[in-house]
């Protein structure tokens, strides 16, 4: 199975119970270029329905400039944790609210200059 990205394909490499690790075209054995997706499904209690749990990794080596060491992986991890019962489509505004913010300039400011107060 593979995940498309933008213009990046991604082939499923290693598939386990509750995640799949997806590598890209520019993986090898020194360079990163990994998609992770991951679940846990929601545990009831006497008080709650439970939380479904999803995250989505990329893992991906970059050429440093101006830094001790000329390579380096960044990773972008998003945890994702939903109810038991929540609506579609307050999800699919949750998600699309986060993925303007995610595209904005501000996340950008925020991510590389650590800027958290505006």
């Amino acid at each position: 199975m593979a995940l498309t990205v933008n213009a990046k394909t991604y082939t499923a490499d290693a598939i386990q119970k509750d995640s799949v690790g997806y590598t890209g075209t520019a993986n090898t054995l020194s360079v990163k270029d990994v998609i992770r997706l991951a679940r846990t499904a929601p545990k009831p209690t006497a008080l709650l329905s439970g939380v479904a749990r999803a995250e989505a990794k990329l893992t991906r080596t970059l050429t440093l400039t101006g830094a001790l060491t000329s390579t380096h992986d960044a990773i972008l991890a998003i945890p994702v944790s939903i109810p038991v019962g929540a609506a579609s489509a307050d999800i699919d505004t949750m998600l699309n609210d986060m993925g303007a913010f995610l595209a904005s300039a501000t996340f950008k400011t925020f991510v590389k200059n650590l800027a958290i107060n505006y």
